[in-house]
């Protein structure tokens, strides 16, 4: 025996790459014994059985959780100790009661992919798994999420398109970085539109009128930029949307929004400047004709159209009751066109350049001014309005890359930098308010602003919480932590600001006009009128979330409204204590 090693000695010794090869073999024999429990085991997730032909890995063996994990999502899986040697397998306590309606987990065995048994489930129950397995599986998850969705629009169908004969001939708008079905739905309800497509992905059509035939759902199989687990039409094909609902504040012809019925004003070549008489008079006709002349308005007088922006001579600040204007169309039976003395007016999607220039302040200000809000009060809004009324920028007291990608430039700029028309904030401490010389406190309904800043939370600037959300017990915790906060951020404002004016959303969204005045005036500036009916026609901006996905109960308990009732009447005995308006007769408890 001592010769035998003595000779294995020697023979290691002549070849020292030998002896490494053979270390790293023991090694890796070794390695293969430790992990052999990580092969074998049961499942450490409780409450969760495994599926007809599951798999410790997804099928091409990527994409999923280590073995041993949830692939389900959840928090209570083992993805928190990702970071912990593969194999090891976290069982919950033996004290732990299993919950309710739930099935203990059976035993798997994991391996590597190639050792996956044949799934036995159909090609829907492979999608619930969360498997993409081609065009045809992709075109039914895509429907299976399409039925799961509310009934505010309803999926019909894939739809041939193409660039010389589009299925819907209205609106049209890309994004090829954050497309969703939601947000084509909204842009096109915003617009009066019937129906809502998507296309390659990333484009939304919109249109009163589909103007092709349909196909194979099969053929809408791309995934949507901004959704992947939704599919948005396919090359050349449409995936196509009724819209159920239409937005109930405003009415719209098309793309064209309805302003109302005008009287006729003292000097019409004055205040409308260009004037037309148009052969079979309709209001797709005069609409038309305005937006190629880039007009702002175009406004209907029998046979006559006229076009032209808001002015001091045309304000549009006293509409009349609509029958005055009840007179047919000459092209269009079933529409009104007005009358010599009463115009019907509607705006269109020309945008008025008279409001949209911007800059920094030309001389550096040494008072800071806050644009004070709770969260979900309009604070963006309340910025977009005081910039398109003034022509200069606003800040933040945080940065907010997506508000400065879509045009809000002093984002970046330090808060006190001096270049800024005013600053926005959330900040209700005595040291952070008493840092500003001046305030605008926009004060919202503390119903809407909860539910606003919750949809923002869970669905970004223009989104929306999912009903798993709203159902789940993040709203409770939400309101219980926050609606305190509503009536604290107030009266701290109150309290310890400076030259503060109270402005309400709701006094804002029905008398833009004076209100802003009031805003403007608090600033020191001042700004002509033209300017201000400029801003009236452009009002929405690019931060306005769409009505078409609206809750159909109120997610408000009885508790949650009688504690906030007395935060309301809190708010509003503060207001008076300082001569000021109290709260809305809206805010009340519902």
């Amino acid at each position: 025996m001592a010769r035998l090693a003595i000779k294995i000695q020697r023979y290691f010794r002549r070849r020292p790459l030998r002896l490494f090869t053979f270390f790293l073999v023991y090694l890796m024999a070794g390695s293969l014994v430790f992990l052999h429990p990580g092969f074998v085991g049961d499942s450490p997730v409780a409450g969760r059985s495994p599926r007809p032909g599951e798999g410790g890995a997804h099928a091409g063996g990527s994409g999923g959780p280590p073995p041993g994990g949830n692939g389900n999502g959840n928090g209570n899986g083992l993805q928190r100790f990702s970071f912990l040697p593969f194999g090891r397998a976290y069982k919950e306590g033996p004290d732990k009661e299993q919950r309710s309606g739930e099935v203990a987990a059976a035993p798997r065995r994991y391996g590597p992919p190639w050792m996956k048994p044949a799934p036995l489930t159909d090609s829907v129950d492979k999608l619930r798994a969360g498997e993409h397995v081609g065009s045809w599986n992709r075109a039914l998850k895509g429907k299976m999420s399409r039925d799961q969705e509310e009934n505010r629009a309803k999926y019909i169908g894939c739809y041939l398109d193409s660039n010389k004969q589009r299925a819907l001939r209205g609106t049209a708008f890309f994004d090829y970085r954050k497309m969703t079905i939601f947000r084509c739905q909204d842009n096109c309800a915003e617009r009066g539109y019937q129906y809502a497509g998507l296309e390659f992905g990333a484009e939304c059509y919109c249109g009163h009128r589909i103007q092709t035939t349909n196909t194979s759902d099969a053929e809408c199989s791309m995934e949507c930029k901004g959704e992947k687990t939704s599919t948005c039409g396919g090359p050349n094909r449409l995936s196509v949307y009724r819209l159920e609902l239409a937005r109930e504040s405003a009415r719209r012809y098309g793309s064209a929004l309805f302003r109302g019925c005008f009287k006729r004003p003292d000097n019409v070549s004055l205040a409308l400047h260009a004037t037309t008489v148009l052969l079979n008079m309709s209001v797709d006709r005069c609409v038309d004709h305005c937006t190629e002349k880039e007009y702002t308005l175009a406004v209907l007088g029998g046979g006559t159209c006229r076009c032209g922006f808001p002015t001091t001579h045309f304000t549009l600040h006293e509409p009349e009751d609509e029958h005055l204007c009840a007179y047919k169309c000459a092209g269009e039976e079933y529409e009104q066109c007005g009358s010599a003395e009463y115009y019907m007016v509607y705006q269109t999607q020309v945008q008025d350049n008279r409001c949209l220039d911007r800059r920094f302040l030309p001389v550096r200000s040494q008072r800071l001014v806050a644009l004070a809000s709770f969260p979900g009060a309009g604070n963006t809004w309340g910025r977009h309005l005081m910039e398109l009324t003034t022509g200069y920028y606003t800040g933040s007291y945080y940065f907010d890359g997506s508000l400065y990608n879509k045009g809000f430039k002093g984002e970046r700029d330090h808060w006190k930098s001096g270049r800024l028309l005013c600053i926005k904030t959330h900040e209700s401490g005595k040291k952070e308010i008493e840092s500003f010389d001046a305030a605008i406190l926009l004060i919202r309904n503390p119903y809407k602003a909860l539910m606003a800043e919750f949809n923002r939370k869970y669905g970004g600037h223009i989104g929306f919480a999912s009903e798993a959300h709203w159902k789940g017990r993040e709203w409770p915790e939400f309101v219980r932590n926050y609606a305190p906060w509503w009536a604290s951020h107030t009266l701290d404002w109150l309290r310890y600001g400076r030259r503060v004016l109270v402005v309400h959303y709701e006094d804002l969204k029905h008398d833009l006009f004076n209100q802003l005045k009031k805003m403007v005036a608090a600033l020191g500036l001042a700004i002509s009128d033209d300017r201000l009916l400029c801003v009236e026609s452009q009002k929405d901006g690019n931060f306005k979330r769409s009505g078409l996905r609206k809750l159909e109960y109120d997610p408000y308990t009885a508790e949650m409204r009688r504690v906030i009732g007395v935060l309301v009447k809190t708010v509003d005995v503060a207001l008076k204590l300082r001569n000021l308006t109290g709260v809305p007769e809206d805010y009340a408890p519902r």
